[in-house]
């Protein structure tokens, strides 16, 4: 399986990131290509250790069930995966700059320490099982919008 934490994965997806422009357009789901590039921005906050969200209920429950399978498929993750809704975006913004903060953020996994990460729904994440959610969440939203 693909991680972020590889030089030459976050190449490729930095590759589709900069393919990405503002006439592209989603193949599923309610976002424009915009609200997917600042929500996928706010996301690696997330992950990076940035931004920091409590851990739903549902997920203390379903979390680390969840996360089993999904670290197991190698296939991408399901269309329309439910998200936080801090991390729904329903404005519109500069798309080049919200590109660039996101293929910064990118680059960041290569020096990458946030120990004890607690994803709002898995749980708490091993660093390996963070370089494969990273890379199945951004690959998964540059399918959504062909790229």
């Amino acid at each position: 399986m693909k991680s972020i934490f590889d030089q030459q994965t976050r190449d490729e997806l930095i590759n589709r990131v900069n393919s990405l422009n503002t006439g592209s357009k989603a193949q599923w789901g309610k976002m424009n290509v915009y609200q997917m590039v600042r929500h996928c921005s706010l996301w690696e906050d997330m992950m990076q250790g940035k931004q920091k969200y409590k851990q739903a209920f549902i997920g203390r429950i379903f979390g680390k069930m969840a996360l089993r399978k999904v670290m197991k498929e190698e296939s991408p993750l399901a269309r329309n995966t439910p998200t936080l809704p801090e991390l729904r975006i329903t404005s519109n913004g500069d798309m080049g700059s919200e590109r660039t903060a996101w293929i910064t953020k990118i680059r960041n996994y290569a020096n990458f320490s946030n120990p004890g990460f607690i994803h709002p729904f898995f749980g708490n994440m091993t660093e390996e099982q963070i370089g494969y959610m990273a890379y199945k969440h951004t690959d998964h939203h540059l399918r959504q919008f062909g790229a």
